[in-house]
């Protein structure tokens, strides 16, 4: 896919501060900045309630997730890839066994008074079938395909917003119901073998936008209220030659832009019913692992640079760290070619994939950013050996209000 010359400033511009991120105090003062922060924590399980057992042992895992979390110290942070489930047992297991027990590696016990969970599309059977082997779910990864997300249960890769600030929980937005079709300009995959529609307008009709869920968070921060729009868009592989996963990430991450743009939008409507994007006054930050590289790897590229440039979106330095630069000129060392900036990766997929830049801390105009960073030390960095915790790398902002 091309991207206009014009945008490569944009995209390969440096950050002007270190990824390092410097210890804060549990309480910070109204006149310190926020921080902000989403990490893909890859806490999940292939079974049903298996993250909650695992949580409840002593999980080598979730104590470097903890650890991360506890050096950097976000105010407000998306965890994405950790399991969701209705009692939120496997919430309080991390935030009392993990986080309120100093790790090592990590710094002080952290305590996040707040948090929002939800129901997501990942795992719940859809009825339909959705890959179009003949079958609707079955076991295993067939199943999986059929649910309305990608996933062997529901709640699989669910979403865990955690913020020492107050969340108006009846003022969130939920969009895990909305339909793909009702996009404006969405288009159903076409299968470019038989030229025709990949899903039957049957299917079409009913298939879910978010595989996930989109989720605007209002959060009461001693300068107002910020607005956490946070998602975790379908990788854009694992599919066909229709491009189904392709197609739906781009529309994912375009579902912001929608949201985010004045003017009517009747077919806009959350789960509550409410319809219409977000007020033109309103400040916000989007945050996710969005799926979705600038210049490199799978996907319409075009969809996450159209985010980037929107006009209610900041323009500022791009989060870096020594580990992601070291790790990427690694792999051009071996012939693996990027376009974007090495020190702007966020994690490390393999030797498929490479480093990309896949997570994404994106506030909005009217709020100053005065740091920001990739928590990815150098392999020779002490604080390397708790960064291993998830192949995606935590992604910080620190903002006045």
């Amino acid at each position: 896919m091309r991207i206009p010359a014009a945008l490569f400033p944009m995209i390969l511009a440096l950050a002007a501060c270190s990824g390092a991120a410097p210890q804060r105090g549990d309480t910070p003062p109204h006149e310190t900045p926020m921080r902000v922060a989403t990490y893909n924590t890859s806490l999940f399980s292939d079974e049903a309630g298996g993250l909650i057992r695992q949580l409840e042992g002593d999980d080598a895992h979730a104590r470097k997730i903890a650890a991360v979390l506890q050096k950097v110290r976000p105010d407000l942070v998306l965890l994405n890839e950790f399991d969701y489930d209705p009692a939120h047992r496997a919430a309080d297991l991390f935030q009392q066994r993990y986080l309120d027990v100093a790790q090592p590696g990590g710094g002080e016990p952290l305590r996040y008074p707040y948090r929002y969970l939800a129901p997501v599309n990942t795992g719940v059977p859809s009825g339909l079938d959705l890959d179009r082997n003949g079958s609707v779910g079955a076991q295993g990864r067939e199943r999986g395909n059929d649910a309305w997300g990608y996933g062997l249960h529901p709640g699989q890769y669910g979403m865990l917003v955690l913020s020492r600030f107050p969340i108006n929980e009846a003022s969130v937005r939920t969009f895990q119901l909305l339909r793909w079709s009702t996009l404006p300009g969405a288009a159903n995959p076409v299968d470019p073998t038989t030229r025709q529609p990949f899903y039957t307008d049957h299917v079409w009709t009913q298939l879910r936008m978010s595989s996930k869920s989109h989720w605007d968070v209002p959060v009461r921060t001693p300068g107002g209220t910020v607005h956490f729009l946070v998602s975790h868009p379908t990788p854009p592989v694992f599919d066909g030659p229709e491009n189904r996963n392709g197609l739906r990430n781009a529309d994912e991450i375009r579902l912001w832009r929608e949201y985010l743009t004045p003017g009517d939008a009747p077919w806009l409507c959350d789960d509550q019913g409410r319809c219409g994007g977000l007020p033109a006054d309103a400040r916000f930050v989007i945050a996710g692992d969005l799926n979705n590289d600038p210049a490199d790897g799978d996907g319409q590229h075009e969809a996450i640079v159209e985010l980037l440039e929107h006009p209610r979106v900041l323009r500022m330095a791009t989060p870096r760290s020594e580990g992601g630069e070291e790790t990427a000129l690694a792999y051009a060392a071996k012939g693996m070619q990027r376009r974007g900036a090495p020190a702007h990766v966020t994690g490390d997929f393999g030797r498929r994939n490479g480093a990309l830049r896949l997570d994404y801390v994106l506030p909005s105009t009217g709020l100053t950013p005065v740091g920001s960073g990739v928590f990815w030390p150098k392999k020779s960095d002490p604080d390397a050996a708790i960064a291993d915790g998830s192949d995606h790398h935590l992604v910080w902002v620190d903002l006045t209000l």
